[in-house]
């Protein structure tokens, strides 16, 4: 597994530089993780949502390669940076279906029938999302330590080494973070 890293780093490095052949020699190493990652992310999304995750992995992929000169200098960056652009596929399509809901496409329902609905995810997504942007103001630091735990699946490790902190700060800002967004979702 360690060697596994490692050759990734090297073609994570290969194509930064602009080599192409490297992305295809990449792709192979990453598409398990991100699959991982994708599946972590829509853990808690509804059931009939039209994007699975597969398909969050190719839109990712797209908007991925797409980049030029990638800065990648680690696995770690790299999947930080797939899982960010993830969260921003989600996100953007949760904001586009809550438009949608304030009077984009009206329908007849029937009050009854409300009681049995399952709970508005969009809405969380994005009420995580503004309280995500209120904690980067306070602190970019902590703001970062969740997106590339929860939303990148990194460990403690991982995100001590990327940040260049000690695994012990990354755990006591995980902690107080996890409590200041779940404060803040709650007001």
């Amino acid at each position: 597994m360690e060697e596994d890293k490692s050759e990734t780093t090297q073609l994570l490095l290969a194509w930064g530089r602009g080599e192409q052949a490297a992305l295809d020699r990449l792709t192979p190493h990453v598409y398990a993780e991100l699959r991982r990652i994708a599946g972590g992310l829509m853990r808690n999304e509804r059931v009939e949502r039209t994007i699975q995750p597969t398909a969050l992995v190719h839109e990712a992929y797209l908007r991925l390669i797409d980049i030029n000169k990638v800065a990648s200098q680690s696995r770690a960056q790299f999947f930080a940076l797939a899982a960010k652009v993830m969260r921003r596929l989600l996100l953007e399509g949760a904001r586009k279906r809550a438009a949608e809901k304030r009077g984009g496409k009206w329908i007849r329902v029937d009050f009854g029938l409300l009681q049995d609905q399952p709970k508005d995810r969009d809405g969380d997504l994005i009420a995580l999302e503004d309280a995500l942007q209120s904690l980067a103001h306070i602190d970019a630091r902590k703001a970062s330590i969740v997106e590339l735990r929860f939303f990148g699946g990194l460990t403690v490790e991982e995100v001590a080494s990327l940040l260049s902190v000690s695994p012990d700060t990354v755990q006591r800002d995980w902690r107080f973070a996890r409590a200041w967004l779940l404060q803040k979702m709650s007001d």
